[in-house]
């Protein structure tokens, strides 16, 4: 079965600026895989670049099928990426949001009442502006956009931050459930304990390249220890 993705010596640019350098990968599909690795490493750059917005100039870069070192557009359809930023439009409401992230998809509109009632957007948030939000109430808004395109390919950065518990744990049930329908999921995360006890595979970045892939066992999570921040001097990677 082909990869969803494969990168091979990958490099991407931002100006004349390298933000990956030599980055190798391959994710398996129904794979749940997490990028490890301090601030600063590369892992946001290689989700980015996975989701067609960040331009691969040299090596080999393919997701789901698609050529990224050509035109990227082609996948962004069919990827779905939960960035740091929740990439709302603050002037829509909720339900907006969600219908229009939908419609541009192409996915179908009948998911997004599903998705909100699932992120426990009811009453009357569906019609508040998102600029009139809390934090967490716009991170469960831009979860249910993903939730409502359900895309093939979930990237998905920093995914528990912003969340309480409870939304913590509903995010987790829907990375699986998620992963049970045949989706493909690559996150990042220094929710350790978390993230180790949801990947079946370990990748290290850090300078913009990547280790080889290790197993997830159950040990990783419990001798995670605390993140790990980069030397303040050593930002040259997104």
């Amino acid at each position: 079965m082909d990869p969803v993705i494969r990168l091979r010596s990958a490099v991407a640019l931002v100006g004349r600026f390298p933000v990956l350098a030599g980055v190798d990968l391959d994710v398996s599909p129904a794979e749940i895989v997490l990028l490890q690795g301090a601030n600063g490493a590369g892992k946001t750059s290689i989700l980015r670049a996975c989701a067609g917005l960040l331009r691969v100039v040299a090596g080999e870069a393919c997701v789901l099928g698609v050529d990224l070192t050509g035109d990227a557009r082609a996948v962004r359809r069919r990827v779905g990426l939960l960035g740091h930023a929740t990439a709302l439009y603050d002037d829509l409401t909720v339900v907006d949001n969600v219908t229009f992230a939908v419609r541009a998809s192409g996915a179908d509109r009948a998911g997004v009442a599903p998705a909100l009632a699932h992120l426990g957007l009811t009453g009357r948030l569906p019609r508040t502006r998102v600029a009139a939000l809390s934090a967490g109430q716009r991170r469960r808004v831009a979860l249910a956009t993903l939730v409502a395109r359900d895309p093939e390919l979930w990237l998905l950065d920093e995914p528990h931050a912003g969340l309480d518990a409870e939304h913590r744990d509903l995010l987790d049930e829907l990375i699986l459930a998620a992963v049970g329908r045949g989706r493909t999921v690559v996150l990042a995360s220094h929710e350790r304990h978390r993230a180790h006890a949801l990947a079946g595979r370990i990748v290290t970045v850090a300078g913009g390249a990547t280790a080889p892939a290790v197993p997830a066992t159950p040990g990783d999570a419990a001798s995670a220890g605390p993140p790990v921040v980069a030397d303040p001097e050593a930002t040259s990677v997104a």
